[in-house]
């Protein structure tokens, strides 16, 4: 269908070539008003301003749209309408009306109770509304300050992504410090980490290891196996030389529990509701090539990577090798802060339980000159 709508400053003159036009009255309860379709496709805004207005609804060719109903893009258009808007105290009524379906639709809004004026509406609805959007969004920062130790990251910090809530359940000051650092300081970091962690894993004697910390070192791009994921993985598996050393988990240290502010009715921010727990330790997380089932098998040269969803298992340990090569991914990410945070994160899960020591040498840098 056609459909037009038209801002006035003044009553526009009415168009006597509309077959259907009735009056009723709106008043926007935001700056944010929009025509939107029916299922969300598109939508327009008009810029309405929060006053009253008449709105003039203007239809031709109804009833064959009716009788219609939907037609392909190409046919021509059967009905078509046009909405104006112009600044105006409360009313209604139906000016022309010829449809048979709009006089069935009038019928039925006549036998409707009168509803609240536009003003009376506004004065209840707006305040409220107001003041539920402002206890919806402290609620929202209480939660993100929870979230990220007490304070309230920055945007780079915000939008960083890579394992930045990892680290934070392990230091949450840290992650503000390193945030804070200066991308030359962030790179040290990156390096330090990754060397930690390889030594923690023991890995340190192969040639591979040392040409990788040498070309973080001097801001290279990390040498084969490391520019190929896939290959990397494939190589400290077949290495008879990466020692076989695991380590138990990283425990956070205690956080008090979020609590956010009273809010009657408010329902809880979608990231402190119930999130997917995953495990996947790099001694049970297995290349195959079978099938889990009879269904979709992997085509040819393919391979599955089993990942377990579920909460952690506390029996198991972590590969401290498998752990450590993604601190040298990690240090070699293009953002600097990215790179420290991703680094450190992977050398905390290396050192496991032991990685207190590892914050230890951490903090230094990060309190350095930037």
């Amino acid at each position: 269908m056609g459909f037009t709508i038209e801002v006035h400053d003044r009553v526009p003159p009415p168009d006597p070539a509309w077959e259907d036009v009735v009056e009723v009255s709106f008043r926007p309860l935001s700056a944010d008003s929009a025509l939107t379709e029916w299922a969300g496709e598109n939508a327009w805004e008009p810029d309405l301003e929060t006053t009253d207005y008449r709105v003039r609804y203007c239809a031709q060719g109804m009833d064959r749209a009716f009788q219609q109903d939907t037609g392909p893009d190409e046919e021509p258009q059967v009905d078509r309408c046009l909405l104006q808007f112009w600044p105006a105290p409360p009313e209604a009524g139906v000016l022309r009306q010829s449809a048979e379906i709009t006089a069935y639709r009038h019928d039925h809004a006549r036998r409707q109770p009168s509803p609240a004026t536009p003003a009376g509406r506004a004065e209840t609805e707006c305040p409220a509304a107001l003041a539920q959007e402002r206890a919806d969004r402290e609620r929202e920062l209480a939660f993100e300050q929870g979230e990220w130790g007490g304070r309230l990251p920055g945007q780079a910090l915000r939008e960083v992504g890579g394992n930045v809530c990892g680290l934070l359940e392990s230091d949450a000051d840290l992650v503000h410090a390193i945030d804070a650092a200066g991308p030359g300081t962030q790179r040290t970091v990156a390096l330090l980490a990754a060397r930690r962690a390889c030594e923690a894993a023991g890995l340190t004697h192969l040639d591979r290891i040392t040409a990788a910390l040498t070309a973080l070192a001097e801001g290279r791009p990390l040498p084969a196996p490391f520019d190929d994921p896939e290959r990397v993985w494939q190589t400290l598996e077949s290495d008879p030389r990466v020692p076989n050393r695991t380590v138990d988990r990283a425990v956070p240290p205690e956080r008090a529990p979020f609590r956010p502010p009273e809010t009657p009715g408010a329902s809880a921010p979608e990231s402190q509701q119930a999130p997917y727990a995953a495990t996947g330790p790099a001694t049970t997380a297995t290349w195959s090539t079978e099938p889990l089932g009879t269904s979709n098998p992997p085509g040819p040269g393919s391979r599955i990577l089993r990942v377990t969803f579920g909460a952690p298992d506390p029996s198991l340990r972590m590969s401290q090798p498998h752990m450590a090569v993604p601190a040298l991914l990690g240090a070699a990410e293009a953002d600097p802060l990215r790179a420290a945070l991703d680094a450190v994160f992977a050398a905390v899960v290396t050192y496991g339980e032991g990685c207190p020591a590892l914050l230890q040498d951490i903090w230094p840098v990060c309190a350095g000159p930037m």
